[in-house]
């Protein structure tokens, strides 16, 4: 395997951090590709087109896309239960342990396109400390790629859209983020380079993201040395 190029250190200054949960606080996919597998089978969709287009995006959407014509939430219920009843291999990934920690707790939430019910059980399973208040499928008329999740993460935390950095994993998040006008790090996790061109940077994942708390008026600043070309 070939070395990853990197560009020179920076620092990004914001108020508050936006996370996505799955491809970036926790891996799922074991259990969402079997879940949306499982469910495909069931509806007569290719599971391999169900998977490819369900990463990212609220259930319902994909749903609507792939079977228009069902009742689109009873199935979303369908797909929510599997998804809730498959845990395993859910992890936490690789240098988010040691980055909440070092985050005050009110200035991080979670900005997710699965259900309430779902992120719980998923952010528990990876031992992550679920905040009180999180934005998941529920809470928005419009998922991701459109801005309205990440517009209402920042509103829970009490900031401007501009005070927030964003970390994603995925195509339609790194486009919700950057039309909301969010700083947007993208890691390449799940998506191809190509695919992430709406984020600001790119890092392979968070392990070495830096943070210094710089007090209640200033905010944060985050340390990380992005993927060269970006």
């Amino acid at each position: 395997m070939g070395s990853i190029e990197t560009s020179s250190p920076v620092r990004v200054r914001c108020k508050g951090i936006l996370f996505d949960m799955d491809g970036i606080l926790i891996s799922s996919l074991g259990s969402v590709e079997r879940s949306w597998t499982r469910w495909a089978l069931m509806r007569g969709v290719d599971p391999a087109y169900a998977i490819r287009i369900a990463h990212g995006c609220r259930s319902v959407e994909t749903i609507k896309r792939l079977r228009p014509d069902l009742d689109i939430e009873a199935e979303n219920l369908v797909i929510e239960n599997f998804e809730i009843e498959d845990t395993e291999g859910v992890a936490l990934l690789p240098g988010i342990q040691r980055l909440l920690a070092a985050l005050p707790k009110d200035r991080w939430t979670v900005v997710t396109s699965a259900t309430e019910p779902l992120a719980r059980v998923r952010l528990a399973a990876g031992g992550i400390p679920v905040p009180e208040r999180i934005v998941t499928a529920e809470s928005v008329q419009e998922g991701k790629p459109h801005p309205e999740p990440y517009l209402a993460g920042a509103a829970l935390l009490g900031l401007q859209p501009e005070d927030c950095v964003v970390f994603e994993d995925a195509a339609s998040g790194t486009e919700a983020g950057h039309v909301a006008g969010c700083t947007v790090i993208a890691t390449t996790f799940s998506h191809s380079v190509e695919s992430l061109a709406a984020a600001d940077y790119l890092v392979a994942d968070l392990t070495g993201m830096g943070v210094r708390n710089l007090g209640e008026q200033d905010g944060l600043e985050l340390s990380f040395t992005p993927l060269a070309g970006r």
